[in-house]
């Protein structure tokens, strides 16, 4: 008896596949308890397209310091504005650390792709950090992978989720670096069309979520297995 299995099953079952193997890559990853961060492991791209939800930390090798200035951080929401409009993303908090950046993005669309958006801004950071480089110090360098946490859906219900980003914005705080995240002058969002707007506002969450829903394009995410 021929048995009949729908296309969507199929894709199901290679997703569930593909999460298995990422998690044996997890394990195969760590030795003796240290994370190889030269290989990390990453659930299917689609994960990472249309409405997904991200947070990512780029990380320069090894740890390097002494880059972080104005310039620097103009260049990055230059850059980071540029990955918006190419990819449809929205970035409501971002904070610059010493050795190594945060960012939370949206999708906004059906096409949008963080893992091009991320390719394209580690591009163009590794060239501004080239340009930074001086005489007689190691090269400034990425760490040739950045780190994600993708958000499941509970994690993006607007409570969870501001919490999550403002745990993201206090880094500098639990660093030692400030008493309070609004004396870390690194720290951002990254809208386009409202330059001026900040996380730590008092009417942001409000506002972000008007825009969000305002730019948010139609259609429905294909259904992911869970992870």
């Amino acid at each position: 008896m021929m048995i009949q299995v729908s296309l969507c099953s199929w894709a199901h079952f290679f997703f569930e596949i593909e999460i298995i193997y990422a998690a044996l890559l997890r394990d195969a990853s760590t030795v003796g308890g240290v994370e190889d961060m030269h290989h990390l492991p990453r659930l299917p791209r689609p994960y990472y397209q249309a409405f997904a939800v991200v947070h990512w930390t780029i990380t320069l090798e090894p740890r390097a310091t002494g880059w972080l200035d104005a310039s620097f951080h103009t260049r990055f929401r230059e850059l980071m504005m540029h990955a918006a409009a190419r990819e449809g993303l929205l970035s409501p908090i971002y904070v610059l650390m010493p050795d190594h950046m945060h960012l939370m993005w949206m999708g906004l669309e059906l096409a949008s792709d963080q893992i091009n958006g991320m390719r394209f801004i580690r591009k163009y950071l590794q060239i501004e950090f080239d340009r930074r480089n001086v005489s007689g110090r190691p090269p400034y360098q990425l760490q040739k992978q950045s780190h994600d946490t993708v958000l499941r859906e509970e994690e993006r219900k607007r409570g969870a989720f501001a919490s999550a980003c403002a745990y993201i914005l206090d880094n500098p705080v639990r660093e030692g670096l400030v008493t309070h995240a609004g004396k870390w002058e690194w720290i951002g969002s990254v809208l386009p069309g409202y330059p001026d707007v900040h996380p730590l506002e008092k009417d942001f969450w409000p506002l972000f979520w008007k825009l969000y829903h305002e730019q948010r394009k139609p259609g429905n995410q294909p259904p992911l297995p869970p992870f």
